[in-house]
């Protein structure tokens, strides 16, 4: 994945009006995720660290999935992406 500045990302991410996952979901979400890591680990598609960070950053902030997908969209710039969403696309200064 494209350098992200971490910080900057979540401060935008904080900024966003979104409701935060219960304790209950965030519990779930993060058993999701290390599911899935594990997967992209055995599969020899392990994630880079600073790939780790930035999904780490979004469990922290309990992003409901749908909206981890569209930010991550928007990071990278698809043409998917919500335009409206306020998350600056990597590479792209502040």
């Amino acid at each position: 994945m494209t350098t992200v500045d971490l910080d900057t990302l979540r401060n935008e991410v904080r900024a966003l009006d979104y409701v935060r996952g219960s304790p209950a979901e965030d519990a779930m979400w993060r058993e999701d995720d290390a599911d899935a890591r594990a997967n992209l680990a055995i599969e020899g598609m392990a994630l880079s660290a600073e790939d780790d960070s930035l999904f780490d950053m979004l469990r922290d902030e309990r992003v409901p999935p749908a909206l981890a997908t569209q930010i991550l969209l928007r990071l990278l710039g698809h043409p998917n992406a919500d335009p409206a969403l306020a998350i600056t696309p990597a590479g792209e200064s502040c």
